[in-house]
């Protein structure tokens, strides 16, 4: 048995590498951008432009993975608003031109595709958790790509019969994310600070709106499940189950640190629109695959403020 791991050089890469070798036990292939320095120990590392579709034929032909996790994606609602385009080319055309790819070869591996909790965009009052049937309201170009990537999805799974599993995957947090990300923002401001390398004050964007955060190695644990008992044409959400304010996480990471900190709003950070809350119900994943998280948010915060201190 062999798994694909298309667009492993983000956040969720090394990890999920890490999550197939122990629950799914079979040879792993990652890919990555030709610009893109990637070892992941376990992994054979090949290079795919997910928007070349003749790389993607290729590819699949001489690999033949019985699973695929399909993760590339540009994947911060920040850079969209800056970014539009790109944002819509990498995420809708490129996960069209793999759909296609999978429709046109003679076997059929098992898919997971990777969406977003944003997806559900602007929730009304007295509404969360919400379930996967509810009413899609994206509020942000990343989120309308993730939309069209999960309709596409779902259209070609029935039309055409392919395995595809489909996720809504909300907020997911943990040691080596990027600091374009609320976390990992924090944490490593907070390190900065203790270290010496910034004044002491943190600069924030909007506190008020309020995210669920799961670990992403909980995450990752539920990847592997659904491609094993996942149904294909379905959709899952992905996450904690609880929402959880800005303010409270930064109340957190804050309590694990002995620097004085002042606290300030930076405009920069705040984007055009904002949902004020995502909330995802959860039982659905829970009855088809067993799956919950076990990794608290304190363990995160942690995990990530000590990631943050041995790389700075």
């Amino acid at each position: 048995m062999k798994a694909m791991i298309i667009g492993a050089g983000g956040f969720v890469g090394s990890y999920l590498t890490q999550a197939i070798h122990d629950n799914l036990y079979c040879d792993i292939v990652a890919t990555k951008m030709s610009q893109e320095n990637l070892s992941l120990p376990g992994a054979r590392v090949i290079d795919l432009n997910i928007l070349e579709k003749d790389q993607i034929a290729k590819v699949l032909n001489e690999e033949r993975p019985d699973y695929i996790f399909h993760l590339a994606a540009q994947s911060s609602v920040a850079l969209s608003w800056k970014d539009p385009g790109m944002t819509v080319t990498i995420n809708i055309k490129g996960a069209l031109n793999l759909l296609d790819t999978i429709r046109e070869l003679d076997y059929q591996p098992r898919v997971l595709i990777v969406g977003s909790g944003e997806e559900f965009g602007h929730i009304k009052d007295g509404t969360v958790p919400i379930n996967e049937d509810a009413p899609l309201d994206p509020g942000n170009v990343y989120a309308v790509t993730k939309v069209t990537q999960n309709m596409m999805a779902t259209i070609y799974a029935h039309a055409y019969g392919l395995k595809l599993i489909m996720t809504r995957s909300f907020n997911h947090v943990g040691p080596k994310q990027s600091p374009q990300f609320v976390v990992s923002d924090f944490c490593s401001q907070v390190v900065k600070i203790e270290k010496g390398l910034q004044e002491p004050i943190m600069n924030v964007g909007n506190l008020t709106a309020k995210r669920d955060f799961t670990d992403v190695r909980d995450v990752v644990r539920a990847y592997t499940l659904l491609m094993q008992y996942g149904k294909p044409g379905e959709t899952y959400n992905v996450g904690l189950g609880h929402a959880i304010a800005i303010q409270d996480i930064l109340g957190q990471i804050l309590e694990q640190t002995d620097a004085k900190i002042e606290v300030r709003v930076d405009p920069s950070k705040l984007r055009p629109v904002d949902v004020p809350i995502i909330e995802p119900d959860t039982s659905k994943i829970f009855r088809d695959t067993g799956w919950k998280p076990e990794i608290t948010l304190t363990q995160t915060i942690k995990d990530t403020l000590d990631y943050w201190r041995e790389s700075l």
